[in-house]
């Protein structure tokens, strides 16, 4: 009996090393997954806070020293309308015709959410959020300009 329970709690930790926190389980946590970086989680043993320490890097990303530019096939900007007034720079660029630069960006108004892009695979899946909330209108622009694949222009490609 005490061999049973021994390898179900190996098999429960094996389980747990490999999950990743949702987004919503680092919220409760305390955490904000979309701009936590694993450095800071390095920082928390100076505070002796070592009990958060295991949670805190379930929900970072890895800081990038080499810059690799990830491409994604489509990005949404999702923001509330209601707080436009706290992100003057993020209207701006909403309203302005760069968002017109980005066939495959498309503008979500999601009420009382603070300003993020969502980065998604040709596939469809949700693969990095980034917030955005200190960004200003070129910033937002670069970004995307970086980070989206080139929308196709069937038009030119198929000219005989």
């Amino acid at each position: 009996m005490m061999k049973l329970a021994i390898f179900v709690l190996f098999i429960l930790h094996i389980e747990h090393s490999f999950t990743e926190f949702t987004t919503e389980d680092c919220w409760a946590l305390g955490f904000n997954k979309a701009n936590l970086l694993c450095s800071s989680c390095d920082q928390l043993s100076r505070f002796n806070l070592d009990v958060i320490k295991e949670h805190c890097k379930e929900c970072c990303h890895q800081d990038e020293s080499i810059t690799t530019e990830k491409k994604y096939a489509r990005a949404v900007l999702e923001v509330c309308t209601c707080k436009f007034g706290a992100y003057p720079q993020i209207q701006a660029f909403i309203k302005s015709h760069r968002p017109l630069q980005f066939p495959n960006l498309q503008i979500k108004y999601v009420r009382g959410l603070d300003p993020i892009i969502k980065l998604y695979d040709k596939d469809g899946t949700l693969q990095e959020t980034v917030a955005i909330e200190k960004w200003n209108t070129d910033s937002v622009e670069e970004f995307l300009n970086t980070h989206l694949v080139p929308e196709d222009d069937y038009l030119r490609t198929n000219m005989i």
